[in-house]
């Protein structure tokens, strides 16, 4: 019950807060309050690391929930994204390759792991952590943001897709890895 382990059960937690926000709320406090909870949660995010790395508070646990957590609510978010239209058109597009490349990314960590093979997080990867947590928070903040700032949706979407690009130069790496080890067993 480590205070980074606490912070990634926040962020699990913040799952269905956010789906809430956006599907009980309505008008700007409902994208305030989604945008205040996803920054929070994007936040948690490299805090528990640094926190568990600077403690000494690293376990086994933290290494497999991290990644599930960060997956949840990036899903939940694109997911949200799309279904209220804030994402849409050719942008969905951005969205599936976010989620394909998430969902690929565990499925080969899993596989890895039976062959005793860990492959680390990449500056780059990071980097596109970051892209995407920032692109989503735009798009979240969404039609409130663009009273406040003009312009900001379409600032947004063009993170969004600079993200999925990322997402897969990212995702080959992790593939090439993958591939590349399952071929020497």
């Amino acid at each position: 019950m480590s205070l980074p382990n606490l912070l990634t059960y926040g962020r699990i937690v913040a799952v269905p807060a956010l789906v809430l926000c956006l599907t009980l709320l309505q008008g700007d406090i409902a994208r305030w309050s989604a945008f205040a909870l996803f920054v929070a949660a994007a936040i948690t995010d490299w805090l528990d690391g640094y926190l568990a790395r600077a403690w000494e508070q690293q376990s086994a646990l933290g290494r497999m929930l991290d990644p599930i957590a960060d997956k949840l609510i990036v899903g939940a978010a694109l997911i949200m994204l799309v279904h209220d239209n804030t994402i849409g058109g050719l942008g969905v597009w951005a969205a599936v390759i976010i989620l394909c490349r998430e969902i690929l990314v565990s499925g080969l960590r899993e596989f890895l792991a039976e062959l005793n093979v860990k492959i680390h997080v990449t500056q780059l990867a990071k980097w596109k952590t970051t892209l995407q947590m920032v692109a989503l928070a735009v798009l979240l903040a969404g039609p409130a943001a663009e009273k406040i700032v003009p312009g900001i949706l379409a600032g947004g979407m063009v993170l969004l897709w600079l993200s999925a690009l990322l997402t897969l130069w990212t995702g080959y790496d992790y593939l090439k890895a993958g591939v590349r080890h399952a071929m020497e067993r």
